[in-house]
């Protein structure tokens, strides 16, 4: 009889180790940030890091443009609704869930079709030649105007904020941001105006 109050007390001591094993584990936490992200935040407005952002949404089908892609067997294409005014703001949430689900920062370059982002503009008053060596380093994301998409290396994410410019300087920037991406291109921006850029240029 006195063994049966002894056991939930084996049970306990057993419990210890495992919950610290539990603890230990969290190891996807290590994530290469540069200088200019901790040191001013380039993402304006956005909530310092912490446990407020939901878990990423599961991969939404995208119509047209992600059927095409099958058949040129180029870049898978994921679309994100956004107004031209927000589609920074989309394309920021979309590389923070890239990089929260394993994405190395190096892999991704982040495209704007209208006004420069602020991490941009921040590092080309640095002068140009510091700009583009941080592209040639591939240690982080690299942001750029889409209008030099041609100078832009090939990554294996490219996300594109279709946040101004005509939609003839749409249609030609989209094609060329599909050929830099070799595995997934996301676009925010107007469903619209992205289905008839892709159409034009694809």
């Amino acid at each position: 009889m006195p063994l049966i109050p002894e056991e939930p007390q084996i049970h306990e001591s057993a419990q210890g180790p495992r919950a610290t094993a539990a603890a230990g584990r969290p190891v996807p936490t290590p994530r290469p940030v540069p200088g200019p992200r901790s040191a001013a935040s380039p993402r304006p407005g956005r909530p310092g890091p912490g446990p407020a952002r939901p878990a990423p949404p599961p991969p939404r089908p995208s119509t047209h443009a992600e059927n095409r892609s099958d058949q040129a067997s180029g870049p898978q294409i994921q679309l994100i609704p956004a107004p031209a005014d927000g589609a920074v703001d989309a394309a920021e949430e979309a590389v923070d869930l890239l990089l929260d689900t394993g994405r190395a920062p190096g892999d991704v370059l982040v495209l704007t079709t209208g006004e420069q982002h602020p991490w941009a503009a921040h590092e080309l008053s640095f002068g140009e030649a510091a700009y583009w060596a941080q592209q040639d380093a591939r240690e982080d994301v690299f942001f750029a105007d889409a209008a030099a998409v041609a100078r832009a290396a090939a990554r294996p994410v490219v996300v594109v904020a279709v946040n101004g410019g005509s939609d003839e300087d749409i249609a030609l920037r989209l094609p060329e941001a599909m050929k830099r991406a070799s595995a997934l291109l996301i676009v925010c921006g107007d469903p619209q105006r992205v289905s008839a850029a892709l159409g034009a240029g694809v």
